[in-house]
């Protein structure tokens, strides 16, 4: 309908567009200008009843177009209002900037400036839309040489939000608020291009047409300009451009779109998906090409993370090369030096875990090694347990056998036997005698060979294994239970007494053997041989023997024998001046106190 009004219906949709660049107080813009033909051109194009176009207007022009264009808007559908050029913020509110303006303090923006809410005045009277297109985001040089009145009045960087009273109301940025715009390398600012490339698209609602232009700018500034728009709509689509009703028959819809989206998939390129969105919106292909257009975004910001890693990569070796700042390097340090404390730490716990496994280990094979030991001792005393029944039982026999003469003993033996209980050892007195005397000479508590009669040293020798064994078995004859006990026995009780120029070596004795020039002396350790004194005279001659016979007169002294005495104590050799004596009365010379061998010294 706004296509094919008649004149009665004059002014449908109007707009006024304005661009300013020749500043006398600033330096000149290259853009606005440009940037204001074009877009002029794109609403000529688009088939606007009224547009007017106005370059480099000072602050009366501005006052006057915006007056005029007010009476226009009067019997309008449609009012848009483009601003290219220099903005200010003041207090939060917003302010075009005309060529004429000086603004050497802030109190002259409110004398030399046009208030947006000027223009949002002067595009009220419309009936279906309000548009105002703000490209005024610039860096702005005059905030810079401003003089403040009052130190606490804020001036923004760029545009400050608009939430604008009226419905049907819409207020473009080129930038967000409180950011600012960029001209760009080109004839034409970013956000220009994107307006003339969206907005006149037959039947495409405003909003989605905005959403493109964001997404157009976002890209070409490398995601640094984010126009923004404020107010709303209501829920009907509102294009620019009215989409031309179809006439004649009419093929498949979805036929055709279709066909484009196999096209535009062919294609595969954000370009194809995008104009194939911009002709089909809505709808099951549409929301397939949106599923496309994401997957190329993912892979664009896949690769742009990809270009940054590598850029960083190359800064760092940048910085390396041309020895970067000392934060710099100590930042890298620190971070290089938690990563291998983190690194050190990881090793630390994993050899404390495989410690502790270990330990566990050991533990274990100690565990079965000493359950392994106790049984085999268990089974060693049985089965010695068993021999000893097995050698009864056939003692007993044989001496059923015997007649009785025959096993009448001797009077003495007959007391012995009286001494020890009969019935619990079916041995002989000798057999039983000589088979105690093997078993503590197996344990090292007898030197001498077994017999088969219970001697003083066989005596001597049980004393030995009571000491050393913590038994207390009647060492006055031989008994069953010795046996046993000795038997049970795996190893050495008694500790080995070597003679003198022998030493221990297990559970030998060997031959102690000196270096050259040494020999072995009356502690049984090695020591150098004296040298042979010069010959002395006749009168030392005589003295020597005058010593020497008052010597032989002197009673004899002890001499160190060589031996190792053993006690509850351990086992160490016989001190210098004493010698070691078997079956002394216990108590009558300076030694210890006990049954066998005793230390006698002086």
């Amino acid at each position: 309908m706004s296509l094919t009004c008649g004149p009665a219906h004059a002014d449908r949709r109007v707009a006024l567009v304005i661009g300013n660049s020749a500043y006398k107080s600033a330096p000149k813009l290259g853009n606005p200008v440009n940037d204001a033909t074009l877009v002029g051109g794109m609403f000529k194009k688009a088939g606007f009843d009224s547009v007017d176009v106005r370059l480099d207007l000072s602050a009366s022009e501005m006052r006057r177009m915006l007056r005029e264009f007010a009476g226009r808007t009067r019997d309008a559908e449609m009012a848009v209002i483009y601003y290219a050029g220099h903005g200010i913020e003041l207090d939060g509110n917003n302010y075009l900037i005309p060529i004429d303006a000086s603004l050497e303090t802030d109190g002259d923006v409110l004398d030399e400036t046009i208030p947006v809410e000027r223009a949002l005045f002067a595009v009220e009277p419309a009936k279906q839309l309000r548009l105002i297109i703000l490209d005024a985001c610039r860096d702005n040089p005059f905030a810079k040489t401003m003089k403040r009145t009052l130190a606490s009045r804020a001036i923004g960087r760029g545009l400050a939000k608009v939430e604008p009273t009226s419905p049907n109301t819409m207020i473009a940025f080129a930038a967000k608020a409180g950011s600012t715009a960029s001209d760009g390398d080109a004839r034409n600012s970013p956000f220009a291009a994107a307006l003339v490339e969206h907005l006149p698209k037959p039947g495409l609602d405003l909003r989605k047409a905005f959403g493109f232009v964001r997404d157009d700018v976002l890209k070409a500034t490398g995601y640094k300009q984010e126009p923004y728009v404020y107010g709303s709509l209501g829920g009907d689509d509102v294009p620019l451009v009215v989409k031309p009703a179809a006439t004649g028959p009419q093929a498949n819809p979805q036929e055709a779109i279709r066909r484009d989206y196999e096209l535009a998939l062919q294609l595969a390129t954000r370009d194809g998906w995008e104009a194939f969105l911009a002709q089909y919106p809505d709808g099951f292909y549409a929301n397939l090409a949106k599923g496309q257009l994401n997957k190329i975004g993912a892979e664009e910001t896949r690769a742009t993370a990809e270009q940054k890693a590598r850029a960083a990569e190359q800064e760092k070796a940048r910085l390396i090369a041309e020895r970067a700042q000392k934060a710099e390097q100590e930042k890298a340090a620190a971070a290089a030096k938690a990563a291998e404390e983190a690194r050190i730490a990881a090793e630390k716990k994993k050899e404390i875990e495989q410690a502790k496994a270990e330990a566990a280990e050991r533990e274990r094979k100690a565990a079965e090694a000493a359950a392994a030991k106790a049984l085999a001792e268990k089974q060693a005393a049985e089965k010695a347990k068993a021999e000893l029944a097995a050698k009864q039982a056939a003692e007993r026999a044989e001496q059923a056998a015997k007649p009785a003469a025959d096993r009448q003993l001797p009077e003495v033996e007959q007391k012995v036997a009286a001494l020890s209980p009969g019935p619990t050892s079916p041995l002989s007195a000798a057999d039983l005698a000589k088979s105690v005397q093997s078993e503590l000479r197996r344990v090292g508590c007898l030197t001498s060979a077994a017999e088969g009669e219970w001697t003083s040293a066989a005596q001597r020798s049980l004393t030995l294994f009571n000491k050393y064994a913590g038994t207390q078995f009647d060492v006055k004859l031989a008994s069953v239970d010795a046996l046993d006990a000795v038997k049970a026995k795996p190893g050495r009780v008694c500790p080995l007494v070597c003679n003198f120029g022998f030493k221990a070596d297990g559970d030998q004795c060997v031959k102690i053997t000196c270096r050259a020039g040494y020999r072995v002396g009356d502690d049984n350790e090695c020591e150098k041989i004296q040298e042979k004194k010069p010959v002395a005279t006749r009168e030392d001659s005589r003295k020597r023997d005058a010593d020497r016979k008052a010597t032989e007169a002197a009673p004899s002294k002890p001499e160190a024998s060589g031996q190792i005495f053993c006690n509850s104590a351990g086992c160490r050799p016989v001190q210098k001046g004493c010698r070691l004596v078997s079956g002394a009365t216990p108590g009558r010379y300076n030694a210890a106190i006990g049954s066998g061998n005793y230390e006698v010294c002086n």
